[in-house]
């Protein structure tokens, strides 16, 4: 095989010539130094900030830094919603003060005030004419407990009747209040607990959990959507996040209620709560991540999260809770959420429709949002909608 060399041609125009291949040689580190000279004149006359935010590491720094502020309000919110609970305004139905009912009025303030007192709260009191009313006002959560007063004082003692139903840290500080406050006041109560929780949830935490399993799946499933199935069409996205909020809600349901026997759900009504908190909480992401991209999460995890979950009334009762978030936590999916299943588990005989009005609206509003921005939709296919 001839391993021979050409000579390149001499000349002109050959790097053999007069200028030689020193010559095309020397011309193209010329034009690479150039280049190179160029490129250190651009990158010097940027600046070492233009370098940093043309780099991978201004995102990764500025999401370090969310995530460690994220990480400290979610611990705040917590604790500042849960830490001391307090009760503020707690509605209690009054009934049966017959016989002297000057003086037993007197005394039944007198517990009120004490109970008050030792609870740093301000008790309601509410007088109803019959026992029937008061416990319809109880089974429809317009009060946390009834006081019954007897018709004979002398031989019979008064009965508080909580409803742990309605809230079980609400009812374990009226037990303890009650208790203690009894013999200052010379009014010994007798309490019960007339809406006991499930044996399988004795502090009543079964429905925040499962309402915050719905909430966090549901926007976690719509940023996976994003990620992993880039090439649905708006009106796809919205269809499979229905689809995977009703196998969710079901999934969560069957778990806690078939698997663990913890709640005895109303399967079915339970099971569209859980969808439906699922498909609200996917599509408020959904909205936010075509509103303002890739930074969706923010929103999302402080609506939900930081804000939603601490105010929803389920691992601390509304009447507990600070004044601001148990206003907001009844307009937000996660309260609704929790209010709408402790109606369902156990109060089925008097609905309320503003929890399902609430993750309607939200459910809604979201779905409308995303739609009229769709083209802002980070994937989807051409020709599709």
């Amino acid at each position: 095989m001839n391993d021979r060399r050409h000579p390149l041609p001499d000349g002109p125009g050959g790097p053999g010539g007069p200028d030689g291949s020193r010559t095309a040689h020397g011309s193209h580190d010329a034009r690479a130094g150039k280049g190179n000279g160029g490129g250190r004149r651009a990158g010097g006359g940027a600046g070492p900030w233009r370098s940093f935010r043309d780099s991978p590491f201004l995102p990764a720094t500025v999401l370090s830094l969310l995530i460690a502020a994220a990480a400290g309000l979610f611990a705040g919110s917590y604790t500042y919603a849960m830490a001391d609970p307090t009760p503020r305004r707690v509605p209690v139905a009054v009934v049966g003060a017959t016989g002297d009912a000057d003086a037993w009025r007197d005394r039944v303030e007198a517990f009120a005030d004490a109970v008050s007192e030792d609870l740093r709260s301000s008790l309601e009191p509410r007088e109803y004419p019959t026992a029937a009313a008061a416990d319809e006002a109880l089974e429809s959560q317009k009060v946390f407990a009834v006081l019954r007063v007897p018709a004979d004082p002398g031989r019979e003692r008064p009965v508080l009747e909580v409803s742990s139903a309605s809230g079980a840290s609400v009812a374990e500080l009226l037990t303890e209040a009650a208790r203690s406050v009894g013999e200052e006041t010379g009014l010994r109560v007798e309490v019960r607990d007339a809406k006991p929780l499930d044996p399988g949830d004795p502090r009543g935490l079964a429905l925040f959990y499962v309402t915050l399993a719905a909430v966090v799946t549901g926007f976690i499933g719509a940023i996976q959507m994003s990620v992993h199935a880039k090439a649905l069409n708006p009106s796809e996205r919205i269809a499979f996040t229905a689809a995977y909020s009703l196998l969710g809600g079901f999934a969560i349901a069957a778990a806690v209620d078939w698997l663990l026997d913890a709640v005895d759900f109303p399967f079915v009504h339970s099971w569209m709560i859980l969808a439906l908190t699922m498909f609200a909480s996917g599509m408020v992401f959904t909205m936010f991540q075509a509103l303002i991209g890739r930074w969706a999460m923010l929103p999302t995890w402080g609506l939900m999260v930081l804000i939603g979950n601490p105010s929803s009334g389920g691992a601390v009762s509304w009447p507990l809770l600070p004044s601001p978030l148990g206003t907001i936590g009844r307009w937000l999916p996660p309260g609704a959420s929790v209010n709408a299943q402790h109606t369902a588990v156990y109060f089925p005989g008097y609905p309320h429709a503003q929890p399902y009005l609430v993750l309607v609206a939200w459910a809604v509003a979201s779905c409308a949002v995303f739609w009229l921005r769709r083209h802002r939709h980070p994937g989807g296919r051409d020709g599709g909608s």
